[in-house]
């Protein structure tokens, strides 16, 4: 995705781009361009709290979200699967959300829908350590002083990235809220 400020800085952007990527597709301005970064990536927010909150109802019904997704992706009606997770991560879809809804302000707009959608996100890392502590107490164990081995802490699979990982956070034990922590 290119854009440019004028005529030939699309033409540069795109002759620059053309030489090390197989399809670039031109846009009318750089705004045009960066909203399409960000209709992209919301569009990957929406969806996966959509399937976060569809694996919370899920989880109460007893019922396998995975089985009930794989099964509605047989669907020829433009469904897209989706896969609930312990929440968002890397350095755009996290945070590229709300940066719209902060834009969109400023045009005396709110953005109900990306903002309910992060919020389903940003709860699903309690929600997963929640799970953990039940599994333990049906073990009659405790989560203070369990060690647990976490593996795979990026936040999608093949990737060293961990930015905005929701595997990385800490547990605040006097007041059982959520923090975010840095591991260097």
């Amino acid at each position: 995705m290119v854009g440019g400020e004028t005529a030939n800085c699309l033409l540069a952007g795109e002759a620059l781009y053309a030489s090390v990527i197989d399809r670039v597709v031109p846009v009318s301005s750089t705004r045009a361009a960066e909203l399409t970064k960000l209709l992209e990536n919301i569009h990957r927010s929406v969806n996966i709290g959509l399937a976060n909150e569809m694996k919370l109802i899920a989880d109460r019904m007893g019922i396998d979200i995975y089985e009930v997704i794989d099964a509605a992706a047989t669907k020829p009606f433009g469904f897209t699967p989706y896969y609930p997770g312990p929440g968002l991560g890397g350095h755009c879809i996290p945070i590229d959300p709300f940066y719209l809804t902060w834009k969109a302000r400023e045009f005396g707009l709110s953005t109900h829908f990306i903002e309910l959608a992060g919020e389903i996100n940003r709860d699903m890392p309690e929600w997963v350590v929640g799970k953990v502590a039940d599994a333990l107490n049906e073990r009659q164990k405790s989560l203070k002083g369990s060690r647990i081995l976490a593996l795979g802490i990026a936040y999608k699979r093949d990737v060293d990235d961990m930015r905005e990982s929701p595997s990385v956070f800490c547990y605040g034990t006097s007041t059982r809220s959520w923090r975010y922590c840095r591991l260097f």
